[in-house]
């Protein structure tokens, strides 16, 4: 048995080199996406590059996704971060729309979810300069009760998402939970890290079931994503809500403008 054994199936064979190098581009992908989401934007299109079929290459990711989300939610743990009262809720909606999500990938085409993302991301960056100041600071006061309807309306639907391909999800919700839950940055990052554990765990399970995840590749790009989520968190704690607003908008922009070139 070759020492790649574990990272193949079917007619992918993966080298030694190639593993290090996906294990590193995770690595780091996983600590800077702490701010930015968007973490499958960037892992999915390197697996497929390396070989992994389209299918996999989602299915195997979303499994590393479970991992990362773990290794970033640790560092929030006992730091009033994490919005504790809206959870259960929120989790609750994220298991249901996920797994919905998870049961879809198979009867979508690839060639529909890029323009649906950019479309989306741009979305985000137009609300984000919309909502100026918000997430800086904490609001001086309670938001109309339509605004907290609507947060979880949209946490449902983006779970739809989240299980399907996850590639801009979590961008998404913290921009959901910044505008119509009042979060501010640091608590909307923390927050959506949580949830998201909960999306990429039913998802992964579906996907499991469906026979479509590269368990070996799966476990390294887990394990390689859980620290660099977790030594990612650690840094972001100590950084102003005015720099993870300016890092995120800008940073969706340009994954918006990439993809839009790509289409």
């Amino acid at each position: 048995m070759g020492t790649t054994a574990l990272f193949s199936g079917g007619e992918l064979e993966l080298s030694l080199w190639m593993l290090v190098l996906l294990a590193g581009v995770f690595f780091l992908t996983s600590a800077v996406s702490m701010v930015t989401g968007s973490t499958s934007l960037i892992t999915v299109p390197m697996l497929m590059q390396a070989g992994v079929e389209p299918q996999v290459a989602i299915a195997t990711n979303m499994a590393a996704l479970t991992l990362m989300s773990l290794g970033a939610t640790l560092p929030f743990v006992g730091q009033s971060k994490l919005d504790t009262r809206r959870a259960p809720w929120l989790i609750g909606l994220t298991l249901v729309g996920s797994a919905l999500g998870a049961v879809l990938l198979r009867r979508l085409p690839d060639a529909a979810l890029s323009p649906f993302i950019a479309a989306s991301m741009l979305v985000v960056v137009g609300a984000s300069l919309l909502l100026g100041n918000r997430g800086v600071q904490p609001l001086p006061q309670a938001l109309s009760p339509r605004w907290v309807v609507v947060g979880y309306l949209a946490t449902f639907f983006l779970a739809i998402y989240g299980g399907l391909f996850s590639g801009g999800y979590v961008t998404l919700l913290t921009a959901t939970f910044v505008g119509c839950f009042g979060h501010t940055f640091i608590e909307a990052i923390a927050t959506s890290k949580l949830v998201n554990i909960f999306s990429s765990l039913i998802a992964t399970a579906i996907f499991v079931h469906l026979g479509l995840v590269n368990f070996g590749l799966g476990l390294l790009l887990g394990v390689a994503m859980f620290l660099g989520a977790f030594w990612g968190g650690r840094v972001v704690l100590h950084w102003p809500n005015r720099w993870l607003r300016r890092i995120y908008v800008v940073t969706v922009a340009v994954l918006a403008l990439k993809l839009l070139l790509n289409l």
